[in-house]
């Protein structure tokens, strides 16, 4: 797919319903997409929409190693609810033992080099080996959620894997994502509860005040503009071919 296309894909897509979205991607793609849900409230809604729309969209999921129990416990449920299983994909145990021994157990804290260097270990390298079968994946972002975030696009590319990427909710409110969840009794983790508004691995994410930014939990000690773990980045930036 080429910036030509992706430029008029979001002219027809931009302020569609991410129902219609989603089944566009299973028609186009034909067993060619993949949704990699991090099991937010985003991914939640997406989930159910998939199986409301009995859409052919396998999804898989990361389990870095540092999870938190409630992200566990809402996985078995979602499989249990919606029949099915989520392909999980896991860190190299090599590579995670090297860094650890290396660095250090919570080396995230030290750097921001090392920090990027545990999300690339945990999360970077297992997503790329669960998209490699497959030309383009969904995911749950939304422009509201940070300042790293506020110019995707509907439909865009991921330069660093080379793959089409969709964004169904992009333009959704976070009162639009939990009017949904209300609407139609989707289960979501129970940390949404208790003030994690953004859940992400144990060491890295923390309860916030009602005030503060949805996103300021993750990686509190870093400003904002740094606050991504490289899965939706290239140096830092989001890359789009109609750009």
């Amino acid at each position: 797919m080429n910036a030509e296309q992706i430029l008029e894909l979001n002219k027809r897509f931009g302020a569609e319903r991410p129902e219609e979205v989603l089944k566009w991607a299973a028609e186009y793609f034909n067993g060619q997409v993949v949704f990699s849900t991090a099991l937010g409230a985003e991914d939640q809604v997406i989930t159910d929409m998939i199986f409301r729309n009995k859409l052919n969209i396998p999804q898989v999921t990361l389990d870095t190693g540092r999870m938190f129990d409630e992200t566990y416990k809402l996985l078995r449920e979602n499989e249990q609810r919606y029949n099915m299983r989520i392909k999980v994909f896991f860190p190299d145990a090599v590579a995670v033992e090297s860094m650890v021994n290396e660095h250090g157990i919570n080396l995230f804290r030290d750097s921001i080099e090392n920090r990027k260097l545990c999300c690339r270990v945990r999360k970077i390298e297992p997503l790329k080996r669960a998209l490699t079968p497959y030309s383009a994946w969904i995911c749950g972002l939304r422009r509201e959620q940070s300042i790293t975030r506020n110019e995707i696009n509907v439909i865009d590319w991921d330069e660093s894997n080379q793959k089409v990427k969709i964004n169904p909710l992009a333009s959704w409110t976070e009162q639009e994502v939990w009017d949904y969840i209300r609407d139609n009794a989707v289960p979501y983790n129970e940390l949404h509860d208790k003030g994690f508004p953004s859940i992400g691995c144990a060491g890295c994410t923390r309860a916030v005040k009602r005030s503060e930014h949805v996103r300021a939990g993750r990686w509190w000690w870093e400003a904002p503009e740094q606050k991504e773990c490289g899965l939706h980045l290239v140096d830092g930036k989001l890359v789009r071919k109609n750009k």
